[in-house]
């Protein structure tokens, strides 16, 4: 017979959550795989070109025989299935993944996004599918223990502190951030992945130098990287709206 006496567990909510009590049940997985042995991306562009998917192809600029393709969608199965056939064909099948460089994540609110379709599904798209934003910086980060401690109020004004830089770079056009949580999903336990996107790479590389300032980053994050620093080649087109 069952304990009446206990209380009904919780209903777990997987739902992303905006302002005025909105929710929203979908999101973007991105994915970025770096590969080396490349000496050309020539071949690699051709071959997204005949056979698009969403996807963005960089050329590495910390190696000269490496590139790396973000590719993104809402399903995972995705990832298992459709990108998983592909780079099993000529010509990413001769390059050799560099496993340590890959990172992959899902987009998320923090709570007080107007719109959660532009803030989950559109801006992210928009932000690496953009040509005129080709260069880009990604890296995974985990923060500590003890940020997670901090009572609500002391953890909304650290990441306040955080997204006021970002805004001032974006509304300048100096750069532009896709964040994903990658809770579970990483191999060495990160908690987030970040993408920078944007016409120059210094402000990139000036925003960073930033946020190194701020309590989020000084304080609370435990580990920073391995950083991935490339250029567009070839981005695919933006989904009609």
């Amino acid at each position: 017979m069952a304990d009446s006496s206990r209380s009904p567990a919780e209903q777990p909510d997987v739902q992303e959550h905006g302002s005025r009590g909105a929710t929203f049940d979908r999101r973007l997985f991105m994915q970025l795989q770096v590969f080396s042995q490349s000496p050309a991306f020539d071949p690699l562009v051709a071959a997204l070109q005949s056979n698009p998917l969403p996807a963005v192809l960089y050329v590495d600029v910390l190696h000269p025989r490496r590139v790396a393709l973000l590719t993104f969608n809402e399903s995972p199965e995705f990832f298992a299935d459709q990108l998983r056939a592909r780079l099993n064909q000529p010509p990413f099948a001769a390059l050799r993944i560099v496993d340590a460089l890959t990172m992959f994540g899902r987009t998320y609110t923090l709570g007080y996004e107007p719109d959660l379709s532009e803030a989950l599904l559109d801006r992210p798209r928009r932000t690496v599918l953009n040509p005129d934003w080709p260069w880009a910086i990604w890296y995974p980060l985990r923060r500590s223990g003890e940020f997670a401690q901090l009572q609500p109020d002391q953890q909304r004004d650290i990441l306040m502190e955080h997204g006021t830089i970002g805004r001032a770079f974006g509304e300048a056009d100096l750069g532009r951030d896709v964040r994903l949580a990658c809770h579970g999903l990483d191999r060495n336990d990160n908690d987030f992945v970040i993408g920078l996107t944007g016409r120059a790479l210094t402000p990139l590389s000036k925003l960073i130098e930033r946020m190194r300032r701020t309590q989020q980053t000084s304080r609370y994050i435990q580990s920073l990287g391995p950083f991935f620093v490339g250029r567009a080649v070839w981005q695919s087109d933006l989904p009609p709206q």
